[in-house]
């Protein structure tokens, strides 16, 4: 059994107990709602800035694309444009599909022992729907809070708003990414604790964000459901941020706390988790490099300078020696 889900999850809860009884029961109200915030933004912002520099910054001398296709050199045999991209604008639609669509993933198969026995390969579909939900419903769902920190509230978000809350049930609507989220992420909780192999390399580092993330939903949809929130409170304490004027009103539950807590936590910890690759892979040299290697040669420019012993040297230093055992040699006597 691997326990390490269970340091994770414990973690998440010790956040929320510290959170609640921070607020319910001390009154730490501007510790939670404005310095920690302020505090997780900075971190995030300098942190995700220095992770990506230094990534840009590392030399990447040789072409080292990971490709699937034909690689354009005859003529005569048909290359992989987007598997094996030999132009610029090759490469741009790979990494398009690879990070609008996560190609690689969709074409991600397990392997299977089967009775015989006999090896078969399964396409893992279901990863790459509940992944492509996952990141999609993320990406509606913080696009949808900005709306509290701008004033007037734009159109497109107001747009956003109603597309996301079509599915009218009850007051107030039901907001599909916030209930796609969650079950994305449990999907992907579960698949990381039910399957044995992924269980087996499996860290705390890869629980931790999920369970954050399921608590941040949870949180979110106790507030907009169950407990209620006052939304006005929380549009002034959100606008007093941004203009650099915190004030703590008067009436906001616990769990609006414990929210912007556990939300605080995934942007301080996000620069130094496998989260990054939101950035990295845009400059993953084994994503957004030509393939060109059968037409170009790459030679690393940090190379030192070797001397080299040709095989004509070799040749005039033991030309008797390889006519006398009967070697041949390019030059006589």
């Amino acid at each position: 059994m691997n326990e390490k889900y269970l340091y994770s999850l414990m973690a998440v809860i010790a956040l929320f107990l510290v959170a609640y009884v921070g607020v319910e029961a001390v009154g730490l109200q501007w510790l939670f709602g404005v310095i920690i915030p302020f505090l997780a933004l900075i971190t995030f912002i300098v942190g995700f800035v220095m992770r990506v520099n230094d990534w840009a910054r590392s030399p990447v001398p040789f072409a080292i694309p990971t490709t699937c296709g034909q690689q354009e050199s005859l003529p005569w045999i048909k290359p992989s444009k987007i598997d094996n991209p030999f132009s610029t604008g090759g490469v741009i639609i790979r990494m398009a599909l690879e990070i609008l669509l996560f190609r690689s993933l969709f074409r991600n198969t397990t392997c299977k022992i089967n009775e015989g026995p006999r090896i078969s390969y399964v396409w893992e579909k279901w990863l790459w729907l509940f992944s492509l939900a996952f990141h999609y419903s993320f990406l509606v769902v913080l696009v949808r809070h900005l709306r509290f920190f701008l004033e007037p509230v734009p159109v497109c978000f107001q747009i956003l708003d109603k597309i996301d809350g079509f599915l009218q049930i009850g007051l107030p609507g039901v907001m599909l990414s916030g209930v796609v989220l969650l079950a994305a992420a449990m999907f992907l909780l579960l698949r990381r604790i039910l399957i044995s192999q992924v269980r087996y390399f499996s860290l705390a580092a890869d629980f931790f964000p999920l369970f954050l993330i399921i608590g941040i939903a949870v949180s979110g949809i106790m507030m907009r459901y169950f407990t209620k929130v006052d939304i006005v409170g929380v549009k002034e304490l959100t606008m007093g941020l941004v203009t650099f004027h915190p004030h703590i009103p008067d009436g906001i539950g616990a769990i609006f706390y414990v929210h912007v807590f556990f939300v605080s936590v995934l942007l301080a910890y996000f620069p130094f988790s496998k989260l990054m690759h939101l950035g990295g892979v845009f400059l993953s040299p084994t994503r957004n490099l030509r393939c060109n290697t059968r037409a170009h040669r790459h030679i690393n420019p940090w190379n030192p300078e070797v001397k080299v012993h040709t095989y004509a040297e070799y040749e005039d230093d033991f030309r008797e020696k390889m006519i006398g055992v009967g070697l041949p040699v390019e030059k006589e006597l």
